[in-house]
């Protein structure tokens, strides 16, 4: 039987916390309900531990809250808070385990009334980048080797100097123009545009560097005027804005072509040190150097190929003599044995012609006695062939008509030209002409008479 006291077997105890778990939890719980979000109050019992870290109270009429601000994030402050300042915090609510002690972790701090300046500096901010003021494209990149650097900062600024010094450290050799103008108060806003547009139209430098210390973001506002603004995105030449400290953030920056942290980043970053030019040109020039005495010990090594290869005049004439020599030799070589050959073959040849051909001194004996009968023959047959051309010529001549007109005849032809040898053929004035030995003579005739037998 189960009396009142006994464990109930099915029945679970609640688990039991520590205290440490307790307020882990209620801390866990803490931070999920209330996210991040902006505290107003006055500043009390403010602490600086040596580690950095900042330990407060803020507090207002009704009521105070524990506060504390690390390392990490204080030193990005801008400013130190005393006693009784007013501020805005941007606050984690939590809890501290060790004591169970409600607190907040504070993120950033700000005077009191920065909000309405950082929501003018937000809605500037979105107005500029619509117009495209901030565009990346827009960037223009540094001058690799700057000539002269300008300065738009208050003479009598601490960042003039944190300037100067880093440029005679690292670039003694590059002049500074100082464009002076206030980075504070009434009217520095249009001042400081003023003289960015002074040093655009001037074009005496190559970079132009915006530049002030540190401070609160009242301090920093005329940088984050409209004015400056288009000032820095119409500038002739590339522009580092170096305005406040790291975590200050300016409409400048945006306007500008490079923003660095500090005023001496923004020195740094306008001109490469001299001594590491100074390096550049010295590893230059040993390679230069190496190069050349690769180069040259190559050039010399090519050379004594050549010099190798490269023999005297009496040399290679000597060379050329040989090879003359080797090729005449083989040219007469070439020439005497088919020479031989074909005077071997020609030998034979004669001597088989030697063997088949006739005995022409008998021929020729023959020939020369045929020669002489045909001769004589001839000689005999042209003897009597004259002698009756002879003859003939001397009959021929007997018959000549021109030797009968010679002696005293004449020929007698009509005007046909026909040769009239009866009287019957002339007929009484019929013109005739008359031959003679000497030429002949036209006659007319009278009468015609026949000759009586």
């Amino acid at each position: 039987m189960q009396t009142l006291f006994d464990p109930d077997p099915g029945y679970a105890a609640p688990p039991v916390l520590t205290v440490t778990a307790l307020n882990a939890q209620v801390a866990r719980l803490l931070e999920r309900s209330f996210p991040l979000t902006w505290i107003a109050g006055e500043i009390s019992n403010f602490t600086r531990a040596s580690s950095g870290h900042w330990y407060f109270t803020l507090k207002d009429d009704a009521a105070q809250v524990r506060a504390v601000m690390f390392r990490g994030k204080s030193q990005y402050a801008g400013f130190v808070p005393r006693e009784g300042d007013k501020v805005e915090v941007r606050a984690l609510v939590t809890l501290y385990g060790a004591r169970g002690d409600y607190q907040i972790n504070v993120e950033a701090i700000r005077r009191a009334g920065v909000g309405a300046l950082y929501e003018a500096f937000l809605r500037l901010k979105d107005k500029l980048g619509a117009q495209g003021l901030f565009a990346p494209e827009r960037k223009r990149p540094l001058p690799l080797f700057t000539r002269a650097i300008g300065v738009v900062t208050s003479p009598n600024a601490a960042a003039l100097r944190d300037i100067l010094t880093a440029l005679k450290r690292r670039a003694p050799h590059v002049p500074v123009v100082l464009y002076p103008a206030p980075v504070q108060g009434q009217g520095a806003a249009e001042r400081i545009a003023a003289a960015i547009a002074t040093a655009s139209a001037r074009a005496e430098v190559d970079v132009l560097l915006v530049c002030r210390g540190g401070g609160s973001i009242e301090d920093l506002w005329s940088f984050n005027e409209e004015v400056v603004a288009y000032a820095i995105a119409n500038c002739s030449m590339p522009v580092i804005s170096g305005v406040g400290h790291e975590t200050d953030s300016t409409i400048a920056d945006f306007a500008a072509d490079l923003r660095a942290a500090t005023p001496t980043a923004a020195a740094e970053l306008a001109a490469t040190p001299r001594a590491d030019w100074m390096a550049s040109l010295a590893a230059d020039a040993t390679d230069l150097r190496r190069a050349m005495r690769r180069s040259l010990g190559e050039a010399n090594q090519g050379l004594d190929n050549l010099s190798r290869r490269l023999l005297s005049p009496s040399a290679r004439i000597g060379h050329r003599r040989l090879e003359l020599l080797a090729l005449s030799t083989a040219l007469t070589h070439a020439l005497r044995v088919p020479l031989a050959r074909n005077s071997y073959a020609l030998a034979q040849l004669r001597t088989r012609w030697a063997g088949q051909r006739p005995d022409l001194r008998a021929a020729r004996t023959a020939m020369a006695t045929q020669q002489r009968r045909l001769g004589g023959a001839l000689a005999h047959q042209l003897g009597r062939r004259r002698h009756a051309l002879d003859a003939l010529s001397a009959q021929l001549e007997l018959l000549n008509p021109q030797r009968t007109l010679e002696r005293g005849y004449a020929i007698v032809t009509n005007a046909a030209g026909a040769v009239l040898r009866s009287p019957s053929q002339i007929t009484v004035r019929e013109p005739l002409t008359v031959r003679l030995a000497e030429g002949s003579a036209q006659l007319g005739v009278a009468s015609v008479q026949a000759t009586l037998e």
